[in-house]
């Protein structure tokens, strides 16, 4: 075949196989664009840490407007791309309301990321100091974007919030999705592979290794779930160890537990357990048992 040979058969392919065509469509948020949109954000959230140039306390009120007016006109064009997408009635006006409010979270968004790199920072000996945490750990980047996106997702943003945490997810290996609602003091140590669903509820004071999924317990249902709790609940202050799977939406891991790496779990454990993986399968201590567990201790 020829150059016009692949041409007309492509052409053709347009025309038989749907599904993978967006043609005469509305206009559709563009991954460069929530790219863009994405690092202006973060330039936000973190004055002077990646500027090509050091920034001083005089030049970030300047700074500062014109990346807002920046954020506030991608933001408010993408944004009104989703909603044409999902077919609201009004989406010019729609845009601008749910762009203002998006924006008005930005300094409780910063209090709260502050966290995050606290954690990271307390919870990692390597850390050589903070400025290492917010330039070179991925964790920053993929939860930043995630409590960004969270945001628009909560003001059912159709589209863009999950093209900003899969931004993140293409970076950092972590896989996010919006719609996780996460605590204070978040901490993901290495991040690749580490996979949080849509209706995941992680607490505060968390801290998940490489590998950690929580994921559905069964997909098979569909469309059907949409809206369903699929994902598991993690307390307060639980650390869980790479490369270990919690599975479903009535699966609550307690607080103050840490759960061992490579364990899969399926039913929920109390507060303060040690779960751990033996020859026998999964068993549950309490932590702050003294004496030897018995049968009652083991889950399968």
């Amino acid at each position: 075949m020829n150059l016009d040979d692949i041409r007309q058969a492509l052409l053709a392919s347009y025309e038989r196989d749907g599904g993978i065509n967006h043609l005469d469509g509305v206009n559709l948020p563009t991954q460069d664009s929530v790219q863009q949109l994405a690092s202006d954000y973060m330039h936000l959230i973190f004055p002077g840490f990646f500027e090509e140039a050091g920034l001083t306390k005089q030049d970030v009120p300047a700074l500062v407007a014109k990346l807002l007016a920046r954020v506030e006109r991608r933001l408010a064009t993408e944004i009104e791309k989703s909603l044409r997408f999902a077919q609201d009635p009004a989406p010019a006006r729609r845009a601008e309301e749910l762009t203002m409010a998006t924006l008005d979270q930005l300094p409780v968004l910063r209090e709260i990321i502050q966290t995050d790199v606290a954690a990271a920072f307390q919870g990692d000996p390597a850390a050589r100091s903070v400025e290492e945490i917010i330039l070179a750990y991925p964790c920053v980047l993929s939860i930043s974007l995630q409590r960004f996106a969270h945001v628009l997702y909560g003001l059912g943003v159709p589209l863009l919030p999950r093209m900003l945490t899969e931004y993140g997810h293409e970076r950092t290996g972590t896989d996010l999705h919006p719609g996780a609602k996460i605590g204070s003091h978040f901490f993901i140590d290495h991040g690749t592979g580490v996979v949080v669903g849509e209706t995941a509820e992680i607490g505060s004071h968390v801290k998940l290794y490489q590998g950690v999924a929580l994921i559905a317990r069964s997909l098979a249902g569909g469309q059907a779930l949409r809206g369903v709790k699929r994902h598991p609940t993690i307390g307060d202050s639980v650390t869980i160890y790479a490369s270990t799977t919690i599975m479903g939406g009535d699966t609550v891991i307690g607080s103050g537990s840490t759960v061992a790496g490579n364990v899969f779990v399926t039913h929920s454990v109390a507060p303060r357990s040690l779960v751990v993986m033996e020859e026998q399968g999964v068993k549950v201590l309490n932590k702050d048992a003294r004496s030897i567990p018995t049968q009652d201790d083991w889950t399968i």
